[in-house]
């Protein structure tokens, strides 16, 4: 997602990734899912186009392996997705890369096509999303649910569509912050030195860029204007407020990042994680900067699983699925179509931070000018 990669292992890391395109370590698997009447996985678009759940069910199966990338099991219940979908299917999850950004989620899609160690399946930042399908990156494929995802929350042709989300918030140690802040305009203050920590870096991390977009919008900003958040930065940085060191449930837990910039459901797993440790950690969802923005999923079009691939994603938007990331205090992208059935976990919905209103995202449009107004001057308003 957003922290820091972890090391290099044989035929293991994206910094091999060069030299992997070259060597025979992962060479692409020769074995088409493709059923007796001529259906190919690889092309389905939907469950019902390679004739039907079983038949995909049977075909993942064969397949026997899905490859993930950049899923931390403490991110927004991860761990038992990945524990649910191996134990109902009997199909094991490799997640490469685990801490990774949603930028290094791309760059091993374009970089380790044709292996066998491809990832099958990614989940990125929203504006990564975009970008991914305008290179033709992923599979279009449907989901039984697809109808019941928002228009505004996916893709017309299904090369991705939203996951689960939340809202910006800000996490803070109670025991070491003396108050603890409310709103973007708090973190200014002198109090703060060296405290205020995003998770990441936002030109490559999804979480990351959502902070700088709802600094913006505390700072006179607008989905249409980014720069008063890069600004707002800028003078954290100049104050010393700025913490470089990216936010992790390690750091966290530490102490070396005592306020955080990130995801309500992450910021909320680690009130509850560490609990028992002793740590007070609070959570607020500032008034000011208020910015709500879901990751995406999306199947790799040279996935090397597959039947796999789409089992994968049937799964995550199952009931089941769905009601796991809302265990993890995520904002599933099916709530309000589980709710009408029926479906919702209501004592997991009942524990997410109450926000008013009804959240507004940023358009295609937008959100490609944003990541182009911080590739051009993030750098420059944090560096030194």
């Amino acid at each position: 997602m957003s922290v820091p990669p972890r090391s290099a292992a044989a035929c293991g890391s994206l910094a091999l990734v060069a030299a992997l395109a070259l060597t025979a370590c992962g060479a692409a698997p020769e074995n088409d899912t493709t059923t007796a009447d001529g259906r190919n996985a690889a092309t389905a678009t939907s469950a019902a186009d390679f004739g039907g759940m079983d038949a995909l069910v049977k075909a993942a199966k064969k397949e026997g392996r899905l490859n993930a990338i950049a899923l931390p099991r403490d991110w927004a219940n991860y761990g038992a997705l990945i524990d649910g979908f191996e134990k109902k299917y009997g199909i094991t999850v490799e997640v490469d890369n685990p801490d990774g950004s949603s930028q290094e989620e791309i760059s091993a899609v374009t970089t380790l096509k044709g292996q066998d160690r491809a990832p099958d399946v990614l989940d990125l930042g929203q504006s990564f999303a975009l970008s991914g399908a305008q290179q033709g990156l992923f599979a279009p494929y449907e989901v039984a649910a697809f109808a019941d995802i928002p228009a505004a929350q996916k893709d017309a042709q299904a090369r991705w569509y939203n996951d689960y989300g939340g809202y910006v918030s800000i996490g803070c140690d109670a025991k070491r912050v003396k108050t603890c802040p409310a709103t973007f305009k708090d973190l200014l203050k002198p109090e703060y030195k060296g405290q205020v920590a995003l998770n990441g870096n936002p030109t490559k991390s999804g979480s990351a860029y959502a902070g700088v977009f709802a600094a913006s919008l505390a700072n006179g900003g607008s989905f249409d204007d980014i720069q008063p958040g890069i600004d707002f930065f800028g003078k954290l940085k100049a104050n010393g407020n700025f913490n470089p060191v990216e936010a992790t449930p390690a750091t966290v837990e530490k102490g070396e990042t005592p306020l955080t910039i990130d995801w309500d459901y992450l910021n909320a797993g680690y009130a509850e994680q560490f609990r028992s440790k002793g740590l007070d950690w609070k959570v607020v969802v500032p008034a000011d900067g208020r910015f709500s923005q879901y990751y995406s999923q999306a199947v790799n079009k040279d996935a090397p699983h597959p039947a796999a691939a789409r089992l994968w994603q049937e799964y995550l938007y199952s009931a089941e699925g769905q009601n796991l990331w809302l265990k993890g205090y995520a904002r599933p992208v099916l709530m309000p179509a589980m709710e009408k059935a029926g479906t919702l976990d209501k004592d997991a919905a009942a524990k997410l931070p109450a926000v008013p209103g009804t959240p507004a995202f940023p358009s295609e449009a937008q959100a490609a000018k944003a990541k182009t107004t911080l590739a051009q001057g993030w750098g420059k308003a944090v560096s030194g």
